[in-house]
């Protein structure tokens, strides 16, 4: 009886993460018009905070060959973690690609962020590699804390492979160590 009642609370625990995780990470909007408009009003709040925190970031960008933005909610619970998630990326043509992200991973971890991710491209190789193939998987540790308008942002810079990568963590609770399997993939509906 325990293991089925402990089996039953963990199934439910997963399935509401889930739930909340699916919700966090939707494009806002009915219409692929409204979609397209909500990624890019993400796109520019994400960019804005970036430049406040980061006063370098700004040239970096202006001098890449692209960026690419994305919005994520990750759920971590103890020994799984699940990400979703929306952005677009833009070369330096001005042309955009709307994607989608889809994250799982396995470690140690609790908690629930909301983060901005800003890619940014410094070749064109780099950039199509990314809107083509757009896989990753790595190691990743760290921690936030952000409850509301309670607790400190954590944002984060990484070097790799022909683009910078920044991340700003806008709300939640987390601190994890995991190792996980990323997908970005471009956006069917809204492309």
């Amino acid at each position: 009886m325990r293991t089925s009642t402990s089996f039953y609370r963990s199934l439910f625990v997963a399935l509401l993460s889930w739930g909340l995780l699916a919700g966090c990470a939707t494009t806002q909007g009915n219409t692929p018009t409204e979609k397209r408009q909500a990624v890019q009003t993400m796109r520019d709040n994400a960019l804005t905070t970036l430049y406040k925190t980061r006063a370098d970031a700004k040239a970096k960008i202006a001098a890449s060959y692209g960026t690419a933005v994305f919005s994520t909610a990750n759920v971590n619970l103890l020994i799984a973690s699940f990400s979703g998630g929306y952005g677009v990326a833009k070369d330096r043509n001005g042309s955009q690609i709307y994607m989608r992200m889809a994250e799982a991973g396995v470690g140690l971890g609790a908690g629930v962020k909301d983060v901005r991710t800003i890619f940014v491209f410094h070749t064109k190789e780099a950039f199509e590699q990314f809107v083509n193939s757009g896989w990753e998987f790595g190691a990743h540790a760290d921690a936030a804390a952000k409850a509301g308008d309670k607790g400190g942002a954590v944002g984060g810079e990484v070097a790799i492979g022909g683009m910078t990568i920044y991340q700003i963590t806008e709300a939640g609770l987390a601190l994890q160590a995991t190792v996980k399997g990323t997908k970005f993939y471009k956006d069917a509906e809204l492309n």
